[in-house]
């Protein structure tokens, strides 16, 4: 496999080169496990098709760095990698174990997220990431706050020390344990701290998740450097549960286009056009994977 920026028009080669590798994958995976052990082979497939993409990508930026590529050029050519890894793992991974409805829409759902993100890794605009703040620093830095203030007050010490008592008390009131503040993406654009909660649709059962979401931003809307909070959902159609973070005040939401849209704003690349471009489901799918996923009825979670 040959890498130069020209990669990023290669499907077919990248194809053929990743089935060759899982081909060859298969035939150690089938040496380890027997055909009954059909969860453990998809398992190890995935892996090792999740590897060889690695491996791929890291040859890919070693010559990009070298040769002074664009993050644009870099990011055509790692779009195309991934998506044709893609291709290849669902197939295999179809092979050793056929999908059902709930795990391939799910798994179909989880692949978006971190193809998106990609974006955001090499922007083509004044974009950087950051690492978030951990809970436990933010709880010590809001408790230290209303300490100081409470000790400033005009009353007695008992009456402080009861004020701290209470305010500790709501706090463990609020939660038991740590809050994960940690979502899918962090990035800094023209000063602006944002973090976005990536989603493929909203179910019937999503009300703990939400409630979640609105105790995390509610945590970041609070600190002094007045986070944004974004909401990138794939699916056009979403319930109440969407409506409810959209509508809350603290969350901004987008869905389907929007979020496209929202994406290319920040990243300055335009997502949805190269989707549009470059991924076609029912042409890139081996004929005997896609007529399973038709005879199945599982053609119809194949929308990004």
């Amino acid at each position: 496999m040959l890498i130069h920026k020209n990669l990023k028009n290669q499907k077919e080669e990248l194809l053929k080169y990743f089935r060759n590798r899982a081909d060859e994958f298969l035939s150690e995976i089938k040496l380890t496990y027997g055909n009954t052990q059909f969860k453990e082979q998809a398992s190890a497939i995935n892996k090792s098709l999740t590897e060889t993409k690695d491996n791929l990508i890291a040859t890919l930026l070693q010559k990009a760095e070298a040769e002074n590529w664009t993050n644009k050029e870099k990011l055509e050519c790692i779009l195309m990698i991934t998506y044709s890894n893609y291709i290849v793992m669902l197939e295999a991974r179809n092979d050793v174990w056929q999908y059902e409805y709930m795990t391939f829409s799910r798994r179909i759902g989880e692949l978006w997220e971190p193809f998106c993100k990609l974006c955001f890794s090499y922007p083509t605009n004044n974009v950087s990431l950051f690492i978030p703040p951990l809970f436990s620093e933010v709880k010590q830095k809001l408790a230290a706050e209303i300490e100081t203030y409470i000790d400033k007050l005009e009353i007695s010490v008992e009456e402080k020390d009861q004020l701290k008592k209470y305010y500790h008390k709501v706090w463990g009131l609020v939660t038991s344990g740590e809050i994960k503040l940690e979502l899918d993406l962090h990035f800094i654009s023209n000063n602006q701290k944002f973090v976005v909660d990536f989603k493929s649709g909203f179910g019937s059962n999503e009300k703990g998740n939400t409630n979640r979401l609105l105790l995390v931003a509610s945590i970041y809307k609070n600190l002094e450097e007045n986070y944004k909070c974004m909401i990138f959902v794939r699916a056009d159609d979403n319930n109440h549960y969407f409506q409810t973070l959209k509508n809350s005040g603290i969350w901004d939401a987008y869905s389907g286009g929007e979020a496209y849209n929202k994406m290319e704003e920040y990243s300055g690349f335009d997502i949805k056009n190269w989707i549009e471009t470059n991924v076609n489901w029912e042409v890139d799918f081996k004929a005997e994977t896609m007529n399973y996923f038709k005879q199945n009825n599982l053609d119809q979670y194949l929308i990004w």
